[in-house]
């Protein structure tokens, strides 16, 4: 099957540090060629995958200098699509909806994965302009907010078998790794830690908007003995970083659409402390692969069991039910449809 990705442009795919959404797209780029698709990925010109690249932007717009409009780069995103779109017998799009005024009328086969929180002023009515649109959602949970729209299915995020090597010794500390910010629970990990009596590590971007933030409720907590910053992570040194740690904490406070940093950890073999927030009562299975709590008490009660936690059975659901092989064939599945479906329409009655 001839397929088109398009990715976002504010990170290359893999992105070199932060980035969920990119990474995703090139497990899923690299699963399906390995399947024995042709796939065409749309990104930044310092992307790298084993489909075809096709260069939108010379850089991704986050590390890129002078700093570029996004508008400008998407722009030329969609244009760069709408010139090729006919090349595709399925087009997969991960840039939210911007894309659907210009691929409804393209009159081709496309697919929407929705990556972001969809409680947002506005989203209702501009996906109802286009309602034979397919949207995939990344957690059951995600799609509440537009519970109305035309959802194709639900495709939990998955990453290759090889990416992390598990560890099955006990860890020495507490994980927590996001960004610092109020909704993702930097502030309520430390009260946990401290509760439990358990040094906690934090690997985190800043964001600029968050600097505030950090100052007052992190920043004077930080030791460096029971509160370490170790700063953002990339793919080799986030391996040791989850496979050494007691437990991933996960206390957020917002409704997280899937949080790729939970099956991460379970890669790792590491149990996961989570909030019953968002996509978390979906991913972690309670007992087996962690424990999901409601609030500080409890996860700090949690830490205190995780050793009952069998790190060979995190693996193992692991491997069950968050692969990049899994993910890929459920979204070749939903391109088996969408094709069906379009035919049909071509072919019949006007």
């Amino acid at each position: 099957m001839k397929i088109a990705q398009i990715a976002p442009l504010a990170e290359s795919v893999p992105p070199k540090l932060y980035g969920g959404t990119e990474r995703v797209v090139a497990w899923l780029v690299d699963e399906l060629v390995e399947l024995g698709h042709e796939v065409t990925l749309f990104a930044s010109g310092d992307s790298k995958t084993r489909g075809t690249l096709h260069s939108v932007w010379p850089r991704a717009l986050r590390l890129g200098r002078p700093r570029t409009d996004p508008n400008a780069a998407l722009a030329a995103l969609l244009e760069a699509i709408s010139r090729r779109a006919d090349e595709f017998e399925v087009i997969h799009v991960h840039i939210d909806w911007l894309h659907l005024p210009l691929l409804s009328r393209l009159d081709v086969p496309f697919l929407t994965t929705m990556h972001g929180r969809l409680d947002i002023p506005g989203l209702p009515a501009v996906l109802g302009e286009f309602p034979e649109a397919c949207f995939v959602s990344i957690s059951d949970n995600q799609r509440l907010p537009l519970a109305n729209a035309h959802w194709c299915g639900t495709v939990h995020h998955g990453l290759p078998t090889g990416q992390y090597c598990p560890s099955f010794s006990s860890g020495t500390y507490l994980a927590f790794l996001g960004r610092l910010t109020a909704e993702k629970g930097p502030k309520e990990a430390i009260r946990i830690a401290r509760a439990a009596n358990m040094p906690l590590r934090i690997a985190a971007k800043i964001p600029r908007a968050d600097a505030g933030y950090f100052k007052e409720h992190i920043e004077p907590y930080v030791d460096g003995k029971m509160v370490q910053l170790v700063g953002e992570v990339n793919d080799t040194t986030k391996q040791p970083f989850l496979s050494e740690a007691a437990a991933l904490l996960f206390p957020i406070r917002w409704p997280e659409p899937f949080g790729l940093v939970m099956i991460e950890a379970m890669a790792c073999g590491t149990p996961i402390i989570a909030y019953r927030s968002g996509s978390v009562p979906e991913i972690v299975d309670e007992g087996v692969t962690g424990f999901v709590v409601d609030n500080e008490e409890e996860a700090a009660r949690a830490v205190a069991r995780v050793a009952q936690i069998d790190r060979h059975r995190v693996r193992a659901r692991f491997e069950d039910r968050f692969t990049a092989r899994r993910m890929a064939l459920q979204y070749l599945r939903h391109y088996r449809e969408i094709l069906n479906g379009y035919q049909h329409l071509r072919v019949g009655p006007r």
